[in-house]
């Protein structure tokens, strides 16, 4: 069965390479099990419509919603003018606000492209009028999105605790330290580039000042009333507290929480900021039908593979393969975080975690690694993906709401890659308290 299994892996490259879309690669792969490993297909079909019906999974699709609707009503707007307030003095500082916005994003929508959509068209051209190269910016913005699925909620957190039946709270706190990280080493690379660029450049130096000399009547505007800007960016502020409090108070699930969000934001851009209305609102709703039939399909066809997967028993013969190779969890962890990274290089979070966790659970449980730190684990992997060729969506949205070409955005996204990310991957695989120490604080 292992070699049908490989097989099975290697057909799935092959369509992934092809540009075969999603549903289908994983079609291609249930129905090569059905013809060499004799699969009850019927029997499947009928598991995966019970899964598909469970209410844990409504949140990925309400969340979405959210994501979309806070992009469109003003949401991160009053937020970013908010945040503005107490870093617009600092050098580099609009960089910084560039991250911390999207990492406040995430806390709400608990999804990567919210934070491009919402923050990008406002702060990669602000950021360039500053003296920032458009790759530098866009890059910046692009690679901080990753934070809506470490800050929780987050869409994939919740579908790895469905699949796994791990506590999802617990792994939510599981990468608040990871995503804690990640703003932390972001900002330090951003504001050393800017010091670079201030004193390395006369002509850049020469830009900033004119920038806060000529542009002192906004920087006025926003600085003269802070208290009214407080005041606009409470309804915004309050979805945080509201969605995770509510989830963490067992007020709701987060299946409710993501309901609620999507109501709260369509409330705030109706009725409190007035910049949604009716035809935005249904194009904004048809587009996030569309997507979200496309990912609900998808996420069918991997249940029943991964499905069939452990019915076949994959992932005990990984384990007995892995224990025959080593008994270092060391090793065992570089290569599962490599196996990791590989796969979100070529599929989504989402698709990797419906198809991997199952697989490397046991395996990562049999050398001491709690479900939770894996969740934490597979989560900060998984998310480098979408920044990582070949599959990088969130790169190529990125490039797309930058208007940046793919040769200016990599040299940053190298660096953002290899110098702040890596070091908290790193750490979130071989230092526990990173992902650990809040899920043991509450009891996880």
């Amino acid at each position: 069965m292992m070699t049908i299994f490989v097989l099975d892996v290697l057909l799935l490259v092959i369509l992934l390479i092809l540009g075969t879309p999603l549903p289908f690669v994983f079609g291609g792969g249930i129905v090569f099990m059905m013809i060499f490993a004799d699969v009850p297909i019927k029997s499947l079909m009928l598991w995966s419509f019970n899964q598909m019906i469970s209410p844990v999974l409504l949140a990925s699709p309400f969340f979405m919603l959210a994501g979309s609707i806070i992009a469109e009503s003003g949401i991160a707007k009053r937020l970013m003018d908010f945040a503005n307030l107490f870093i617009n003095r600092l050098k580099g500082g609009v960089g910084v606000l560039s991250v911390i916005t999207c990492g406040i994003l995430g806390a709400i929508s608990g999804s990567s492209f919210t934070g491009i959509a919402a923050v990008g068209p406002v702060l990669i051209p602000e950021m360039e009028k500053k003296g920032y190269e458009r790759g530098f910016a866009t890059s910046l913005v692009t690679c901080s999105s990753i934070l809506g699925v470490l800050i929780p909620p987050s869409i994939p957190l919740i579908i790895y605790g469905w699949v796994t039946g791990t506590s999802v709270l617990g792994s939510f706190l599981s990468t608040v330290g990871p995503g804690i990280l990640t703003i932390i080493t972001f900002s330090i690379i951003n504001l050393i580039y800017a010091r670079k660029r201030l004193s390395s450049s006369n002509e850049y130096a020469a830009t900033i000042e004119e920038e806060i000399v000529t542009n002192n009547e906004v920087q006025v505007n926003k600085s003269k009333n802070p208290f009214g800007i407080f005041i606009k960016a409470i309804p915004g502020l309050c979805m945080p507290v509201i969605i995770l409090g509510g989830i963490y108070g067992g007020v709701f699930t987060p299946t409710e929480a993501a309901a609620v969000a999507s109501v709260l934001a369509l409330f705030i851009g109706f009725f409190i900021y007035r910049e949604l209305n009716m035809k935005k609102t249904y194009n904004m709703m048809r587009s996030s039908s569309i997507s979200i039939g496309a990912i609900m399909t998808m996420i069918t066809f991997c249940l029943i593979l991964s499905q069939i997967f452990v019915m076949l028993k994959i992932p005990e013969q990984l384990v007995d393969i892995f224990m025959g190779i080593t008994n270092s969890k060391l090793l065992v962890l570089v290569i599962v975080n490599i196996f990791l990274l590989f796969i979100g290089m070529i599929v989504n979070d989402t698709t990797a975690i419906i198809l991997t966790a199952p697989l490397l659970l046991p395996l990562v449980v049999k050398f001491g690694i709690s479900p939770i730190q894996f969740a934490a684990i597979m989560t900060v992997n998984l998310a480098a993906g979408g920044i990582t060729p070949p599959y990088a969506s969130v790169l190529y949205y990125g490039m797309m709401v930058g208007d940046c070409k793919f040769s200016k955005i990599l040299k940053p996204t190298l660096v953002f890659l290899l110098f702040g990310y890596l070091p908290v991957i790193i750490l979130t695989t071989y230092f526990e308290p990173v992902s650990m120490f809040l899920p043991r604080l509450f009891g996880f």
